[in-house]
């Protein structure tokens, strides 16, 4: 056992093994995810249910999973396969789920990719509508929609009308798919070696944009009126279950649990490495990244929404004052209400003409608005930004910071890939570690050119939706009874104590034992429920003649495929302990028809 700790890879030092924590648990959902549900669940009362849930779920899962790993010093495989044969279908269900994800996440980094190299024109490809074919006006799709609508469901997706038409590969995200993979790739190409200076970037770099982009949000016109909307508690959503169901589901996708990342991470700590204190700041300065991510995004949107408040205000003003010739500045927006009722009453016949082209201005449903996931990211954020001075720099810095998270969520999805791979000592003494990495790098590649075709948002979408959602539950679920009541909770207290030299104390034995557990499967009750009350799963597909997205029935086809993402990952728990009985069923058998 010893021979083999030396030979292990480890971190340089444990700031590394941190940074690299950091780097996978903070990633978009941080950006794009946290401050979606503090805009539909009560705004600054969100934080309340979300906090709790960090100490009763995220803390000890996050332990557990650290702990584990550390204590097993193997990949997610190895490690359950050593606390029971049994349970090696647990490790290779995290990599099956691990590989789904790895091969759409990378595809926003693509994404990311794309929008970055256009950041650099003047003026911004998505500040304007295009010409129709005519010139003699704008482009009628991009008119119906937006400028930048336009410019992510035409230029960059190029979608089409639904799922069921595939079309074509777009050969230019093709090319960023593969760029973001050689980058992935030359990150993880010497294991450790290479990831513990890379996280280093990936993990700092996301703060120091933010701190740039939080300076720049506080100082846009309308920035206050996003913050006070998003830190006024709306209370009566703490009685909504839905709002305690989403803070904890937050939780626990955010810190990357069951993934087998975790383990894999810290099976390359030093053994007497204090995973308890570790598993404390990562999960504490995970949440409070989410908190100050949302600051800087509803500074942002404030800014958005005030801006396109005031512009139809102003539009509203300018069709007034031309149908009723009336002077300029006559209209303004504090007596514009009060003159439309006076326009109403005085010129009844020229007012019902008109009435239809005067849009209902509201900041208010301006803020409402509630926007996540590639929505927030390449349309609201790109529409903020075309109205800023400089706003090249300002893309510039967005798109990398989304690059660095994206990276170094990558990081650890990969690595819960490889760890197992190279840890089998049959595959690792043929197969250098560099060629499996390109193995992997490269079949995910492939897998990941079916999300370039014109029906590729629609299956990126599935992967998102389906591909880790109750996956992931089960896992953890099985991981923390295989703890707690196969290993032995005191059996796995004494190890910690031995490695780390501290006892373990009565909250994390509840919250491992009672706890966790209880909650687990309160989010998988309430997940199936969800989906059998839901009926029909549908998505949302692009109609290129109305300008916006129409709700559709998902195909067939499209609901075997989800069938078959959640159960590939799942059967390898209960086959692979059939076949482990098998296995020690017939060894047995041999042995005794032997004596």
């Amino acid at each position: 056992m010893v021979e083999m700790e030396k030979a292990r890879p480890q971190w340089s030092n444990s700031l590394e093994f941190v940074f690299a924590c950091i780097s996978y648990a903070v990633g978009l959902g941080n950006v794009w995810r946290f401050p979606y549900l503090c805009q539909m669940y009560g705004g600054g009362g969100f934080l309340v249910p979300y906090l709790i849930m960090l100490i009763v779920e995220g803390m000890p899962l996050l332990f557990l999973e650290l702990a584990v790993g550390q204590r097993m010093r193997q990949g997610s495989i190895g490690t359950w396969k050593t606390i029971s044969p049994y349970l090696q279908g647990v490790g290779m269900a995290s990599v099956v789920v691990s590989f789904f994800v790895a091969t759409y996440y990378n595809v926003i980094n693509s994404w990311a990719f794309w929008y970055l190299f256009h950041s650099f024109q003047d003026p911004l490809p998505w500040s304007n509508c295009p010409l129709n074919s005519n010139r003699t006006g704008y482009d009628e799709e991009c008119e119906q929609a937006s400028s930048t609508q336009y410019f992510w469901y035409r230029k960059t997706l190029n979608i089409s009308p639904s799922i069921q038409e595939n079309g074509s590969i777009q050969w230019e995200q093709t090319l960023c798919l593969i760029l973001a993979w050689l980058v992935v790739y030359l990150c993880i190409l010497r294991g450790t070696e290479s990831t513990g200076k890379v996280v280093y970037v990936t993990a700092s770099l996301p703060y120091c944009v933010l701190i740039i982009y939080l300076v720049r949000g506080l100082t846009l016109h309308g920035a206050t009126n996003g913050l006070v909307y998003m830190f006024t508690p709306k209370l009566e959503q703490l009685a909504n279950p839905k709002t305690w169901i989403s803070a904890a589901t937050q939780i626990f996708y955010s810190l990357g649990l069951g993934f087998g990342s975790l383990i894999a991470f810290a099976s390359y700590n030093d053994p007497s490495n204090n995973c308890q204190k570790h598993a404390v700041i990562v999960s504490l300065l995970n949440s409070s990244t989410s908190i100050f991510a949302s600051i800087v995004t509803f500074s942002i949107y404030g800014f958005k929404a005030t801006f396109n408040y005031e512009n139809c205000i102003n539009k509203v003003i300018l069709l007034l004052t031309n149908t009723f010739d009336l002077e300029d500045g006559f209209l303004t927006s504090g007596n514009l209400e009060e003159m439309k009722a006076h326009l109403a009453s005085a010129f009844p016949q020229e007012y019902s003409e008109v009435f239809p082209q005067i849009k209902n201005c509201s900041l208010e449903s301006e803020l409402d608005t509630a926007v996540q996931g590639t929505g927030l990211s390449f349309i609201v954020y790109t529409e903020a930004i075309k109205n800023m001075e400089v706003s090249q720099l300002w893309s510039v810095l967005y798109f990398i910071m989304l690059l660095t998270l994206g990276i170094g969520s990558m990081l650890g999805n990969t690595a819960a890939i490889l760890t197992p791979l190279t840890d089998s000592k049959f595959i690792s003494s043929h197969v250098p570690k560099e060629v499996i990495s390109g193995l992997i790098c490269f079949i995910s590649c492939i897998v990941g050119l079916v999300f370039t075709l014109e029906s590729g948002s629609y299956w990126f979408d599935i992967f998102n939706d389906y591909a880790a959602t109750l996956s992931l539950l089960l896992i953890v679920l099985v991981e923390i009874i295989s703890v707690c009541y196969i290993y032995g909770l005191r059996r796995f207290g004494n190890d910690l104590q031995v490695m780390t030299g501290y006892k373990l104390n009565w909250y994390w034995k509840i919250m491992w034992a009672i706890v966790s557990p209880l909650l687990i499967i309160g989010l998988f009750i309430f997940y199936m429920t969800d989906y059998i009350l839901a009926g029909t799963l549908q998505y949302q597909a692009w109609d290129a003649k109305q300008g916006h997205l129409v709700t559709r029935d998902y195909p067939g086809q499209a609901l075997t495929v989800i069938g078959l993402l959640v159960a590939s990952s799942l059967m390898f728990i209960p086959l692979a302990a059939l076949g482990t009985f098998i296995m020690n069923r017939w060894k047995r058998e041999n042995t005794s028809a032997m004596v």
